[in-house]
C-alpha cells in the first residue's frame, strides 16, 4: 500500500488530500469536490501539466513571445517539450491562438501564441 498528501491544484482552494493506493485500489480523502478526486487519481497514475513560456522572435521591437501548450502534457515530458520551444525562433508576425509548434513531440498539444505583440 502507497500513501501520499497531495495539495489540489485544479481550484483556489488547494485542498491537502491524502491518496491511498492498495493494488488497483485508490482511495482520496480531503477534497472538496469530484474534480480533486480525479486529480489526485490522475497525479498518482499519470500526471499531466501545463507550460507557459516565451519564444525567441526576429523582430528587434518584441525580441521574445509569450506562449503555452494547447493542453497538459504528460509531467515527465515538460524539460523535453521546453528543449523544443527554445529551439524556435519566429519570424513571421502571428498572434494570440496561432501555432507555433504543431503536436509538440507527439504529445497531442500545440505550442501556441498567447499575445498579438507581433500582429
Amino acid at each position: 500500500m502507497t500513501e501520499q498528501t497531495i495539495v489540489c491544484i485544479t481550484c483556489p482552494r488547494g485542498c491537502t488530500m491524502n491518496v491511498k493506493q492498495d493494488g488497483d485500489e485508490i482511495t482520496v480523502t480531503g477534497n472538496s469536490c469530484k474534480r480533486g478526486e480525479v486529480f489526485a487519481v490522475n497525479e498518482l497514475t499519470h500526471p499531466m501539466r501545463t507550460i507557459c513560456s516565451t519564444v525567441s522572435t526576429a523582430f528587434p521591437e518584441s525580441p521574445v513571445l509569450p506562449c503555452r501548450v494547447s493542453t497538459d502534457i504528460p509531467k515527465e515530458m515538460i524539460f523535453d517539450v521546453m528543449k523544443e520551444i527554445n529551439k524556435v525562433v519566429v519570424k513571421e508576425r502571428i498572434g494570440r491562438g496561432d501555432v507555433i509548434i504543431p503536436d509538440v513531440l507527439g504529445t497531442g498539444a500545440d505550442v501556441i501564441a498567447t499575445s498579438d505583440l507581433l500582429k
